[in-house]
């Protein structure tokens, strides 16, 4: 067993005070959001009379209900795509022993370094051809194929660190390459898995000029986009302000702590490869 030294614990209190640094702005955004709009006390000092009508008034006036529910229907539907495309292509890629499979791999891996700019405006026509201007659609559509790099990138270090005598086993009992690999080996890539959710999933949530771009002139808004446009209407009303911006980044702050054991399996993982 390690003994406890002086090293642990100036380690442990350093720790604690960058944790405190980065948790500082978030309760600053708590504490101004829950108090009345007439409280003249310092942004630092806690709050003790609480109020919840800045949240209330956030969700009624902004419309952040619909643009909620916009930003998970995108966000969800991205991120199964995503995980589905990603891991059937990683995983053929690291089992293939032909030349190809890493001609794949370093061709996937340009979409990582080339910068979303450059494509901007040919990918906006097309999307307009398509008709899907407006459309959340086209959101989807974008994130699955501007995600696929980084999320095959990640698989592909994951499978390789993975033996393949599980999904032998299968093969030898009957069963299909794709029956094996969704009975077998995607059940062995939660760790993985996990991470490519959470990373995708901040990712898409909080972009914001993406949805600006497609969905720009429709009643269709994404968290962000709804939020910035809250932001302008009301600047003055930090409490209201704050409110939304709480509205807006707690579904992903909920995501993050039930997945970061995960996360952090995932990339020990595939450093590991």
């Amino acid at each position: 067993m390690n003994r406890y030294t002086w090293r642990t614990g100036i380690l442990e209190t350093l720790m604690i005070g960058v944790g405190a640094l980065f948790a500082f702005p978030l309760y600053i955004l708590l504490n101004i959001s829950l108090r009345p709009s007439n409280d003249p006390a310092s942004p630092i000092e806690f709050t003790t009379n609480l109020t919840f009508e800045h949240y209330v008034d956030a969700w009624t006036r902004a419309g952040l209900g619909g643009a909620l529910v916009n930003s998970l229907i995108v966000t969800v539907l991205s991120i199964a795509l995503i995980i589905v495309f990603s891991s059937l292509a990683a995983y053929a890629i690291t089992r293939a022993t032909t030349r190809w499979s890493a001609v794949a791999f370093w061709t996937l891996l340009v979409g990582l370094l080339l910068p979303f700019q450059i494509a901007m405006i040919p990918l906006y026509f097309t999307i307009r051809d398509l008709g899907l201007l407006g459309n959340l659609g086209s959101l989807i559509i974008f994130y699955v194929g501007g995600q696929m790099p980084f999320s095959v990138f990640l698989y592909s270090g994951f499978l390789r660190a993975m033996p393949t005598d599980y999904e032998e086993a299968a093969w030898i009992d009957g069963a299909s390459v794709m029956r094996a690999f969704w009975r077998v080996v995607f059940p062995l890539l939660r760790p993985i898995t996990g991470t490519v959710i959470i990373l995708n999933a901040i990712t898409i949530w909080n972009d914001l000029l993406t949805p600006l771009l497609y969905l720009s002139g429709s009643g269709n808004l994404t968290i962000p986009v709804a939020i910035m446009g809250f932001v302008d209407q009301y600047v003055s009303n930090w409490p209201l302000i704050f409110a939304g911006l709480i509205i807006g980044v707690a579904p992903v702050l909920i995501v993050f702590f039930a997945l970061q054991k995960t996360v952090i399996k995932g990339f020990a993982s595939g450093l590991k490869g």
